[in-house]
């Protein structure tokens, strides 16, 4: 299960309304790997730095794919 990030609460709209709302936006509008990078540090738990040496890429990689994925859901999340 999703956990609504601490920024986004709309009132207006039951929980479980918003949580599909986030599963459709991670799903649909996230590229590959900006949701694989968001869903292995939310949901996964993992490092920046685990994340980095999985790829093979580096850490301000990751750090930048991070970023841009959680303003891109917060952009959608808005509407």
């Amino acid at each position: 299960m999703i956990n609504i990030p601490s920024d986004y609460t709309d009132v207006r709209l039951p929980r479980q309304a918003q949580l599909r709302r986030i599963e459709r936006v991670i799903r649909d509008e996230l590229t590959s790997a900006q949701r694989e990078v968001l869903l292995a540090v939310y949901y996964g738990g993992k490092t920046q730095a685990q994340i980095a040496a999985e790829r093979g890429v580096s850490r301000s990689t990751v750090c930048r794919t991070l970023h841009r994925a959680e303003a891109r859901l917060r952009r959608f999340l808005r509407y």
